[in-house]
């Protein structure tokens, strides 16, 4: 009992205050309270700043390279871009010259800086430049009219059941001359001995199963150019001569094969070709334009499709100009019947 008649009320003043204090800093709260105003203004400044923003210097002289340092807010969009062959204009510069990593901005003659391209995600920074160059300038092109060309990269497709394309690539000047520039009428009279001793260091470039195959396939190439003209109006007759725009936006998207390419795939070895299976098929198609499959997201998916859209209008007047000969014979075959 006597330990409770020593306990004593608080005081309202000595109430315990329910919000908890904050805690001092090295001077003091009011130090801490101005760090913490400083911390948000901060903050607010952080938030408020344009994401999409990129920093380009102006055309002046007060910014060209060497001299000045101050720069504009500026962004490069398809509104204040115009591309015309290998250079890109573009409000307030002067160009934007094309290169193999991406577009440099030019003021008044000087460089600026460089934007780097999108492309598609099997291409990256570690990329060979060989590789590289070739999505830039090869993969997705449509190939009209060149057999020769059309052998070739059938070929490289072939390879890929074997090497890596950067390994073809670095490789192809071999499979070049070995192929006398991949001529099918050459290569359809080389003897097994002649392609099969022709090594480098000491190693086939390809197995012998994938080099009698070429063998093969350039007799039978020959073949279907005496039936349709070409070896181009094969292939592309069975797209009615229109490359398939598939408009991915992921690689995930992108088939190893279609059904497409399993029907040219039996068609071919019907025709005796070998080593022709869908994925290789499906894999000329993409190299050979006849299926555009860089993504959407890539800088080259609209210029493969500007390049296809020019290649069929010659195309189209043709099929045109041969479809009303078609019918003034028609209409004279009618005349003679009925006189």
């Amino acid at each position: 009992m006597s330990a409770s008649t020593e306990l004593l009320s608080l005081s309202p003043s000595n109430k315990v205050n329910s919000a908890p204090r904050k805690i001092l800093g090295p001077a003091g709260n009011g130090e801490k309270i101005k760090e913490d105003e400083s911390l948000k203004k901060k903050k607010i400044v952080v938030e408020t700043k344009p994401k999409s923003s990129v920093k380009l210097a102006k055309r002046s002289t007060e910014t060209v390279a060497g001299k000045n340092d101050k720069s504009v807010d500026s962004s490069c969009s398809s509104k204040s871009c115009s591309s015309n062959g290998n250079s890109v204009e573009i409000a307030g510069f002067k160009s934007l010259e094309k290169r193999s990593d991406g577009l440099k901005l030019v003021a008044d003659g000087a460089p600026v800086m460089t934007i780097p391209f999108k492309r598609c995600d099997w291409i990256t920074q570690f990329s060979d430049p060989l590789h590289v160059s070739f999505h830039d300038e090869e993969w997705g092109v449509p190939v009209y009219d060149n057999d020769r060309k059309l052998f070739e990269l059938l070929v490289l497709s072939q390879a890929s059941a074997e090497l890596s394309w950067p390994e073809i690539l670095f490789k192809r000047d071999k499979f070049k001359k070995l192929l006398e520039n991949f001529n099918p009428s050459s290569i359809a009279k080389f003897s097994e001995d002649r392609l099969l001793s022709s090594k480098q260091n000491g190693s086939l470039l390809l197995s012998e199963q994938k080099l009698r195959a070429i063998m093969g396939n350039a007799i039978a190439l020959l073949k279907i150019q005496q039936e349709f003209g070409s070896f181009s109006s094969y292939c592309w007759r069975f797209l009615n001569k229109k490359p398939i725009n598939n408009g991915f936006r992921y690689a995930r998207q992108v088939p190893a094969k279609t059904p497409k390419a399993e029907l040219i795939s039996k068609d071919l070895m019907r025709r005796g070709f070998r080593c022709v299976g869908p994925t290789v098929i499906y894999s000329f198609m993409q190299i050979s334009g006849m299926v555009n499959d860089h993504l959407i997201s890539c800088f080259r998916y609209t210029e493969c499709n500007s390049i296809a859209k020019k290649a069929l209008k010659p195309i189209a007047k043709e099929t045109k100009h041969l479809s009303t000969k078609q019918e003034t014979v028609d209409i004279d075959d009618t005349k003679l019947s009925h006189e």
